[in-house]
């Protein structure tokens, strides 16, 4: 294998030039394989490797159905699997005087001298990081747990080292590109039994995708707390930190929670993909009439418009959107945030920090003396905080916040339970919008519902339909493929219901029957509940039924 090769191949595997002279720079000056110094600086996918070494090698690449069907040979046991196992090789078949073994690394040198003490012909089959880690896991009757590095009682030079080692990169760059390449939104690791279990949210429900080994946790665990600038030696607090990261020649940013728990330690990181974010109402997926009346909310220079919903709800992106619709250089906008998730162009945002006493409510009396025109606080949690956004309504700022209730008159209770005086509530909200986030059908899987015309009389859906004037109403079900990742759903919409606060609203009592009475008003003028505006959306053939019913039912 030539350099000349290795570097035709990498480039034809999408490698730029400019990636290609810094790793070529660090191997003159440290060594290493040039491409598994790529991986690590994350310009070159970890699952590329197979196909780098087959054209390479010569060697054949294990399918992803050949990794999933897998039974272990039952004389495995025959074998040094510590010594194979640690090294990236398994043994893959069996036959009489045959033996076919799987490898991620076929360039190890050790296992290479081992081959050649065999008398058995040997085929090699390459396979992925990923594809390894299914192997791995299927081994059936032999304990991959027994494969152990007595890491507890390791100096902590030695966990640094074994977290900086090949297999420790490259596993979790493995797990981040993949994670990444399936639109996860966080990765959970989580230690159970000494082994540990993986976890991608995708649309806002978790899968679980791998297991990492008992003898890779602790490495795994501890690359992450370096990257975060966590300290790697103490295990029993929690802790939180940062990651700025390139994966798969994409920048992201992670924000790393590290919780101690009965078995080690649970990781959990979430992605900030800045490249993925597009600000925009029609991104958001509201129906036309909820949008139309938001945007005549955006229009006022002054009043309070508040998100409810739980979290995860999406409230922070759709308050985002609002600012950047009205970001323009002849407005100020300051914003009150706990944690600044994403920065915004042209907008001064200020991350609370209550450790030091500067909270959501000091925060604000400061940003009011500060002249803006608009105003965002992360969310409204006591009765200062509530009280200085009302009265910065009444005198001329627009101010958005977040409160959590189920619903949108909820809200109005929320404050009243929190101290705020009904009459300033009534003179400053303008308008409460309540959401969750739904998953939407792939449009390459999804099929009519066999039980369409049941679900139909069940819910009473052709009257909804008809109040909307949706011609073809349409029922669909979730089946799944490879486009989606066999789960049916592809992307997310947001469910919503409004609630304007006329002059009807601000006269009503807000005592016990506030709630019943808000609601009844709310659909004299057409505004739909949650559970509404979300079967309006399956029978658009955005979503499912049953997915409705699941985050607003």
């Amino acid at each position: 294998m030539t350099t000349l090769e290795l570097t035709r191949q990498l480039t034809d595997l999408g490698v730029d030039t400019a990636d290609l002279e810094k790793a070529f720079a660090y191997q003159h000056k440290y060594g290493g394989r040039l491409e598994q110094i790529l991986v690590n600086m994350g310009s070159l996918a970890s699952d590329s490797l197979p196909n780098l070494y087959g054209g390479l090698l010569g060697l054949p690449v294990l399918s992803a159905k050949d990794v999933q069907t897998w039974d272990p040979p039952e004389t495995i046991d025959t074998f040094p699997l510590d010594f194979l196992i640690a090294r990236g090789w398994l043994p893959y078949r069996i036959e009489e005087h045959r033996i076919s073994l799987a490898t991620r690394a076929p360039l190890d040198l050790e296992v290479s001298d081992w081959i050649r003490q065999q008398t058995e012909s040997i085929d090699i089959f390459l396979v992925g990081e990923e594809g390894f880690g299914v192997l791995r896991s299927r081994l059936g009757r032999y304990d991959v747990n027994r494969i152990e590095v007595s890491l507890s009682t390791v100096e902590e030079g030695r966990l640094r080292e074994l977290a900086t080692e090949a297999p420790t990169v490259n596993l979790l760059n493995t797990l981040l590109g993949r994670a990444l390449r399936q639109g996860a939104s966080d990765l959970h690791i989580e230690p159970h039994g000494g082994a540990a279990r993986v976890r991608y949210r995708i649309d806002g429900v978790l899968h679980e995708v791998d297991t990492i080994p008992a003898n890779m946790v602790l490495p795994i665990v501890t690359r992450l707390k370096i990257l975060a600038g966590m300290d790697i030696g103490e295990r029993r607090r929690p802790q939180d930190g940062k990651i700025e990261f390139r994966v798969s020649g994409e920048d992201v940013d992670i924000r790393a929670s590290v919780l101690p728990v009965a078995d080690g330690e649970s990781a959990v990181l979430r992605f900030l993909r800045k490249s993925a974010l597009v600000y925009d109402m029609k991104q958001l997926g509201l129906s036309s009439d909820i949008e139309r009346l938001i945007t005549e909310d955006l229009a006022v220079t002054s009043g309070v418009i508040l998100l409810t919903g739980p979290t995860g709800s999406g409230k922070t992106t759709t308050l985002y959107t609002f600012l950047s619709r009205l970001n323009r250089p002849a407005v100020k906008i300051i914003t009150l945030e706990d944690p600044i998730e994403y920065q915004l162009s042209g907008i001064n945002q200020v991350q609370v920090q209550p450790a030091i006493g500067f909270d959501f409510a000091a925060g604000l009396r400061s940003v009011v003396r500060q002249d803006p025109d608009i105003i965002m606080v992360g969310e409204i949690r006591d009765r200062e905080t509530a009280s200085v956004a009302m009265q910065s309504a009444l005198t001329g700022h627009l101010v958005f916040s977040t409160v959590h209730t189920n619903d949108t008159p909820s809200a109005y209770t929320r404050l009243l339970d929190l101290g705020v005086e009904e009459f300033l509530l009534n003179a400053a909200l303008r308008s409460v919008i309540g959401q969750r986030l739904a998953r939407k059908l792939c449009p390459n899987c999804a099929i009519p519902h066999p039980e369409a015309d049941e679900l139909f009389r069940t819910f009473n859906l052709q009257a909804l339909a008809d109040r909307l004037e949706i011609v073809s109403p349409k029922i669909l079900e979730a089946v799944g493929c490879e486009s989606c990742g066999n789960t049916g759903y592809k992307g997310r919409v947001a469910v919503a219901e409004y609630l304007r606060c006329d002059e009807h609203i601000r006269a009503m009592d807000k005592g016990a029957n506030f709630i019943p009475t808000a609601r009844r008003h709310a659909d004299s003028q057409g505004w739909r509940t949650l559970l509404q505006d979300g079967f309006a959306k399956a029978l658009n053939g955005v979503t499912t039924i049953s997915e409705v019913l699941r985050v607003a039912g």
